[in-house]
Order: structure tokens, then sequence, then C-alpha cells
């Protein structure tokens, strides 16, 4: 007589309990993908609602302007023709943000390699601190110190770069007079943006991680080897990220500028002597006083300032974009 083999049943699944609030959550997790998404669409709007409406005022007033907006050195949008133009407004900007940026990033990545990996943890809480701390005080702040204290010291500086650099003739000085100049701006505005450019640096380089570091240490690395070998290349992007922070600021600052720059429609590569301008400085100094066509002319220099902003940015995007293998997204 044959056996007969018994058939194993497959075991029974397992009952799935559905847990108490899983709908609510589902449902939280639909409401916060709508705001976000809204949000998202709503900075789209607000920013497109700008562009069109400073690329309409300053179409009215490019279009009756006698000059050539770009080339132009002149500002004189009440004259009989009236003539304006960007080129020093646009030579201001571009020259006192680049020597604020070469001053202030250096500074600012040291700060940060020696707060986040150098300084003891009693000395690095309150540095980070106060730094976090200078990133609060207002520009106009800023401004009243530059005008009362640095450029009366910058006078010092002045001539003694004249006299042991002024072959370079960039730091020729030819005129005569206080150090209200674009190399000026450009070191106050350092000083502006050294916390912001320190404070997301720091916050980088302390996201770097500690098994790379360990194991850099244990193969007999330095700790200058490890920071460049191991903390800069991870928060390469970082840096650049902060530094773009920075520039914008920079770009765009007002009232510091308006209050150390002795303004002039002139271009000169000399940079300490006094006059230049910039765009935000240009505009908070002449809306008060300008009819409604010299408006639009400062919202059509406005909207060059935009454009400029977004290229910027736009530039350090492709940058980090490039480099994601420095970023840190994949560690």
């Amino acid at each position: 007589m044959a056996s007969t083999t018994p058939i194993e049943t497959p075991p029974a699944p397992p009952v799935v309990r559905k847990r108490a609030g899983s709908g609510s959550g589902r449902f939280g997790d639909k409401v916060f993908l709508g705001l976000s998404r809204g949000s998202g669409i709503l900075l789209l709007v607000i920013m497109a609602s700008i562009a069109v409406f400073l690329t309409y005022r300053a179409s009215i007033a490019v279009s009756k302007n006698e000059g050539n907006f770009f080339t132009a050195f002149d500002w004189n949008p009440a004259g009989d023709p009236p003539v304006f133009g960007i080129a020093v407004l646009l030579f201001g900007t571009v020259v006192s943000s680049i020597i604020a940026m070469a001053i202030a990033v250096p500074v600012a990545v040291g700060i940060a390699l020696f707060i986040s990996h150098y300084a003891p943890r009693k000395l690095a809480a309150p540095l980070a601190y106060v730094v976090d701390l200078l990133a609060a005080v207002p520009s106009i702040v800023y401004g009243i110190w530059g005008a009362l204290v640095l450029v009366p010291y910058l006078e010092g500086l002045n001539l003694w770069l004249d006299q042991f650099f002024g072959w370079t003739y960039i730091f020729e000085k030819t005129e005569v007079g206080v150090a209200r100049s674009l190399f000026t701006v450009g070191i106050l505005l350092a000083i502006m943006i050294l916390p912001i450019v320190t404070s997301v640096s720091r916050e980088v380089f302390l996201q770097v991680p500690k098994t790379n570091e360990e194991a850099a240490l244990a193969l007999g690395a330095t700790r200058w080897e490890v920071i460049r070998l191991s903390v800069l290349p991870f928060g390469r992007s970082g840096v650049i990220s902060a530094s773009m922070l920075g520039l914008g600021r920079a770009l765009g600052e007002t009232m510091a500028v308006a209050t150390v720059l002795s303004p002039s429609f002139i271009i000169s590569g000399h940079l300490l002597n006094p006059g230049g301008g910039t765009f935000a400085q240009n505009i908070a100094a002449k809306f008060d006083e300008a009819d409604e066509f010299g408006r639009d002319a400062l919202i059509a220099s406005g909207l060059v300032l935009f454009v400029l902003t977004l290229l910027v940015n736009g530039a350090a995007r492709m940058i980090i974009a490039r480099r994601k293998e420095y970023s840190g997204a994949n560690a």
C-alpha cells in the first residue's frame, strides 16, 4: 500500500492591523504636499510679477532716453532731452562686490575652519555666537561706523598703497580727498558679509563625516592634510553657496554704501580716488527727489540689478551642480 505524503499548507498571511490615525496621517501628507507646492508656485508668481513690473516701467523710461542706457555716463532723466545710463553704476557695483568677495571669503573660510576644527569647545561656542550676532547688525549701523571710523583710518592705508603699489595703476591715488572711494566701499561690504559667509561655511564644515577625518588621522595625516583632503572638498559647494549669499547682500547693499561713498558719475581705474556709484546707492539717493519719469529711470537700473543677481545665482547653481561629488549628498 503506497504511503501518502502529507501536503504542507502555506502559512496564513499575517493580519495587517490598520493603525489608528493612519488615515489622518495620509491626509496630513496631502495637506503638507499641497502647502509646499503652493508655496513654490506662489514664489514663482511673485518673482514673475516683480519682473513684469520692472520691465514695464523700465521700457517707459528707456523708450524716452536720448542717451545709450548701457554706455552713457550721465544720469539726468529730468533734463531736456532726458539722458541717463548705467555704465558708472554697473562698474561701481561689480568692482566693489569683487573687492568685498576677495577680502571676505578667504577670511570667512579661515574663521569657519578655526571654529569648527581648531578652537577648543569653550572658545568655539562664544566665538560662533559673536559671529552670528554680527550678521544681525543693521546696515545703517555699519554705514555710520564706516563713515566715522573706517574712512578716517583708511586715509593712511591709501597713502601707503599709493606709495608702494601705485605702479599697479589700480592703487595709484591721483586725486586729493578723503577715503570715500570704491575701495573703501569694498572693505565695508567685506566686513558686512563676513558673518554670513562664516556662519554658513562653519555649519557645512561641521557636517563632514567624522569617519573620514578619523580615517585620515589614523593613516598618519596631519590636521592640515585632513582639512585639505576631507573637509574642504566636502564643503566646497557649501562655501560657494555661502559666498553667493554674501555676494547677494553686497550687490544690493544701500544705506551703508550711501553713507560711505562720495558719488560721482565718473569711471576711474584708480580705486583709491573718491567717487563712483552703485545701483542701490543711486536709487536710494535719488528716489525721493525724482519725478515719475525719473523713478521709471531708477526702476530701469533696478531691473539691471535684478537680472545681475539672477545671473550670479544661476552661475552659482551651475558650479554646484558640476561638483555634486563634493557636496556631501552621497555621504
